[in-house]
């Protein structure tokens, strides 16, 4: 050891308060002589080069978007520190709704202040991959819990992520949609914070780089277009999911199972500047997003089974100030009405606090469905509370831009366009537009049953007045719009009626088959043979005399019941209006 690195031990060792033998008082010296040249060696080390948290010249791996078994889950889940069938056991975690004084504060007399809200949203959508995002592991919902799991989701010593390429195409793609700048770099970044369904300590996001900035998102609210600005779209992984056992929340609970299922799935946040001045006009924009999502196929936007989650920030500032007031935090949101109605007990609650001169303090709060009302949940966190760094194992993403250019092709017109086209080109009600606008779905069936149909009012009709009383999520619907379009044609042309149609289109749901097959099976053809006609008129007419002489001295209500029963004599087959006219003409009026 040289004079310049010497350290006296035997000073370390007094002030460590510890006693060591003179072997180990010498293997002690050695230790610290090595940390010391290797700090030298490392400081003489060349400058020229620029800090990198990622090797260089090295090549992206990415994978196909496959599933493959685990062959690792049953040793994971005989290893778990405590199981109930196939859950993770966490010991019961203390908590509370907290107190809402504030809530309850007295508004201050003569306090007259009028009050404007602010609210931007950040929005989790889950992309329609088949793997998750980081493995192979599938994404099904619904499996049994931790079946959909392996050493990489689970964040197991020494696993290593490798990219879903098909969640890196869905990710541009709602950044196309959305007017975004398309990063041709950017970084994954390691958010740390512990909680029992994050697994790895940490979870895999975007930071500084994310692959997506900038852009909006045009919503009608209250006959006015606004533009909505977004900051962001990121990519990232789902953490796992708390069951929460003897309570509904995490609150009362005897325990917390916890199922990593949902541990790596890919998500984008959609993180929109704090444009948005009501609740009305949050749910509006998550309609639309919603809308967008949908429509390009890359997430099914079911709030339900939390693959459309939304964080609210919110603050109340008096009218006319530019500066933004201190902002809250509303989390569990698993509704459109939800997301409204959180939003506007905040915004009274908010309020509330500045008339009474109460403090309003940064914070995370839970929107309480039964309650109807929130609560405190834990001081908000900043960006540098989750000492976020690039994620070592995960090389920069880089994005060409012919890649870039081919899927812009490929993006589907937005809700607004299709909702003007629907309005003017088609002549539909604004109600009927905005309900093909708000269901890509129904839009879909409509956009390809028209291109072999060209009676958009009609085959509205059918779709919202019979279609929708079978089948309310046309991803479930097994009738092709074309089968359907050849269904209506064979109405128009008065090859089967009306009645027959309905009858048909009850037989196909019932039987779940296609409707040209049903029709072909019980030979249902529209009688329009005159002669055919005129014989079943004339035994209607010599079975109800009485009728046909009560319609011949001006009862004419009768008429209905005189071609009911040729209908029903031809069983539905006969065309009513070569029946209406023959009946008339036989009893002269």
């Amino acid at each position: 050891m040289t004079d310049k690195n010497y350290i006296n031990i035997d000073n370390l060792i007094s002030l460590g308060s510890f006693e060591v033998t003179e072997a180990e008082k010498k293997e002690f010296e050695a230790e610290l002589a090595d940390f010391l040249e290797y700090a030298r060696v490392i400081k003489s080390a060349p400058q020229h080069l620029a800090p990198a948290s990622h090797a260089v010249e090295k090549e992206q791996l990415f994978r196909s978007d496959a599933i493959e078994p685990n062959q690792y889950l049953e040793t994971l889940l005989r290893n778990a520190p405590a199981l109930q069938g196939t859950s993770y056991l966490v010991p019961p975690l203390a908590g509370g709704a907290g107190t809402d004084e504030e809530r309850r504060a007295e508004a201050v007399k003569g306090k007259d202040a009028v009050y404007e809200v602010v609210i931007g949203l950040e929005v989790h959508a889950q992309l329609n991959t088949k793997s998750k995002l980081f493995c192979s592991c599938p994404t099904l919902f619904g499996s049994d819990p931790n079946s959909n799991t392996c050493p990489v989701c689970t964040g197991q010593p020494g696993a290593l992520p490798v990219l879903n390429t098909e969640a890196v195409r869905m990710a541009v793609m709602a950044g196309l949609a959305m007017n975004s700048t398309i990063n041709k770099r950017s970084l994954f970044a390691r958010k740390n914070y512990f909680y029992p369904d994050l697994p790895k300590g940490y979870q895999i996001s975007q930071f500084e780089e994310p692959v997506c900035t900038g852009g909006s998102v045009e919503i009608e609210h209250k006959g006015k277009i606004n533009k909505i600005r977004l900051n962001r779209i990121h990519i990232e992984e789902d953490a796992g999911k708390l069951v929460h056992v003897g309570a509904p929340g995490i609150w009362g609970s005897k325990a917390s199972a916890v199922d990593y299922n949902r541990s790596s799935v890919p998500l984008i946040e959609i993180v929109t500047e704090p444009d948005l001045s009501s609740p009305d006009e949050a749910r509006e924009f998550m309609i639309i997003l919603r809308a967008i999502l949908v429509s390009l196929g890359i997430s099914s936007g079911n709030m339900e089974e939390g693959n459309l989650r939304c964080d609210a920030n919110i603050s109340v500032r008096e009218k006319g100030d530019a500066k933004l007031g201190v902002k809250v935090e509303i989390k569990n949101m698993n509704s459109l009405k939800a997301i409204e109605r959180a939003l506007a007990y905040e915004t009274a609650r908010l309020e509330q606090m500045k008339r009474a001169g109460v403090p309003i303090e940064q914070e995370t709060r839970l929107w309480d469905e039964s309650g109807q009302k929130t609560y405190g949940m834990r001081t908000k966190e900043e960006s540098h509370d989750y000492r976020y760094f690039p994620d070592p194992d995960l090389l920069p993403l880089e994005i060409g831009e012919a890649w870039i250019k081919g899927l812009k092709k490929t993006i589907p017109p937005l809700p607004l366009e299709r909702k003007k086209r629907y309005e003017k080109s088609h002549s539909l009600a604004e109600s009927e537009a905005r309900l093909l606008m708000v269901n890509p779905g129904y839009a879909d069936f409509f956009d390809k049953a028209l291109g072999s149909y060209d009676n958009p009012r009609n085959l509205a009709n059918w779709i919202f007045s019979e279609l929708l009383s079978y089948e309310s999520d046309f991803s479930r619907i097994h009738i092709d719009p074309a089968d359907f379009s050849r269904f209506l044609k064979k109405i128009d042309s008065g090859e089967i009626s009306g009645r027959i149609g309905k009858e048909m289109l009850k037989k196909a749901f019932t039987e779940k088959k296609g409707l040209m097959e049903i029709i072909e099976r019980e030979g249902v053809k529209q009688i329009t043979d005159s002669a055919a006609i005129e014989k079943a008129v004339d035994e209607v007419l010599r079975s109800n005399k009485k009728q046909a002489e009560e319609y011949q001295s001006g009862k004419s209500k009768v008429l209905g019941y005189l071609v009911g029963e040729v209908m029903k004599a031809t069983r539905g087959k006969a065309n009513p209006g070569m029946v209406n006219e023959m009946i008339r003409k036989k009893l002269g009026k």
